[in-house]
């Protein structure tokens, strides 16, 4: 489990972008009605990051093109995105946030959904 932040650093409605290395994709960690979620920080219609992204409800909207992103899933609920983000485990334990990045394997695959 990678340490993302103190829990008091990510309040509700808010986001927080990890960068872990350079071959791994940035994470967005999202608070929102009290869970906590985990996606890939970048849409997948085009190269925008998530955690700059409005938050409601069970949903992301991406800000270069409003497409919704559900965050328990990835999977989008409007164009232009087609293709789900990766999700990632995330915990929250002694008042510090932990994401375990999912496996390249567990990757939805992108053309499921086109």
């Amino acid at each position: 489990m990678i340490p993302v932040c103190r829990t008091e650093d990510l309040p509700e409605g808010g986001a927080v972008r990890i960068e872990i290395d350079a071959t791994t994709p940035a994470i967005a960690v999202f608070r929102s009605e009290g869970a906590l979620y985990a996606l890939d920080d970048r849409c997948s219609h085009q190269d925008a990051s998530l955690s700059e992204g409005w938050v409601e409800g069970c949903q992301v909207e991406c800000p270069l093109h409003a497409a919704l992103f559900d965050l328990r899933t990835g999977v989008p609920s409007c164009l232009p995105a087609r293709r789900p983000v990766r999700t990632h485990e995330v915990t929250e334990a002694d008042g510090m946030i932990h994401v375990r990045p999912a496996a390249r394997e567990n990757t939805v695959r992108e053309d499921a959904y086109a």
